[in-house]
């Protein structure tokens, strides 16, 4: 069995000391639990805010963030995959996540391929697209590495799964609008249908599915619903978490992926 702790919080914006220092209470809180990997949302050091992508990008070792998030992974004996921070490289900027061992080192990094530029979104304005499908072999299981819009994009998740990914991790900062948010039934369907985006990827490529998003009131006019999850291969929601800052932990059985695919050769039918 593998532990995985899945952690979300609501980032305080640009505030990169307060926000990891909210991710270390809840591995600190969890210490005592068996910590094979431990999974952070998306911008989780600055938030969702421009200023601070633009302003205070981290170098290509990922600066003082993933400088602190090798640590913990050192200090606390686990896998971490740390979310995504912004990157700066050969003066571009991509939206990016580290993937670091229990010895602290960084083992892989997946820069952010589909940039939300729709229905309102303008990332592709100041971050540049990654272009390369990324996993990684930590020392419990292989884990694909994927970034919030990302999931709309079926056909990136059957590549992990050809190159026999067990694991989907996918850090987030999926947001709605305020009027959104602050309609029951408007935001029930906007948790329906993640959930279901969430469900059919981990059922379509025989993965545990780990989404790991913020959560709370971001500003004036978009905010998140939380809701991360472990999903299993077959879809099942395992623990998912309400919205409020949180951290859910689950143990998983790797040798569940392997016996799916033998039944159902997923990476192998097109």
């Amino acid at each position: 069995m593998a532990g995985i702790l899945n952690i979300q919080i609501n980032p305080v914006i640009g505030n990169k000391e307060k926000n990891l220092e909210k991710i270390e209470c809840f591995v600190e809180d969890n210490k005592n639990k068996k910590l094979d990997l431990v999974v952070v949302p998306e911008f989780f050091s600055t938030g969702v805010d421009k200023n601070s992508f633009v302003n205070s990008p981290e170098d290509e070792e990922g600066g003082v963030v993933i400088k602190k998030m090798c640590e913990l992974a050192k200090k606390y004996n686990t896998n971490i995959i740390a979310g995504s921070i912004i990157e700066k490289s050969a003066e571009k900027l991509y939206n990016t996540s580290y993937a670091i061992n229990r010895e602290g080192k960084i083992l892989e990094k997946y820069r952010k391929i589909h940039l939300f530029n729709y229905m309102g979104g303008t990332e592709g304005d100041y971050i540049t697209p990654g272009d390369k499908i990324k996993v990684v072999d930590f020392d419990f299981a292989r884990i694909g590495l994927s970034i919030c819009f990302d999931l709309r994009y079926p056909l990136l998740f059957k590549e992990l799964s050809k190159k026999n990914a067990q694991i989907i991790v996918l850090p987030t900062a999926w947001v709605v609008l305020s009027e959104i948010y602050k309609d029951e039934k408007a935001l029930g369907f906007a948790k329906d249908t993640f959930n279901s985006l969430v469900k059919v990827r981990s059922y379509d490529n025989g993965v545990y599915f780990v989404v790991s998003n913020i959560c709370g009131e971001i500003n004036n006019k978009i905010a998140s619903f939380g809701s991360s999850c472990i999903v299993s291969p077959m879809s099942e929601i395992l623990k998912q978490a309400k919205n409020e800052e949180c951290a859910i932990y689950c143990d998983i059985d790797i040798s569940l992926v392997d016996y799916y695919r033998k039944i159902y050769p997923i990476a192998q039918i097109d």
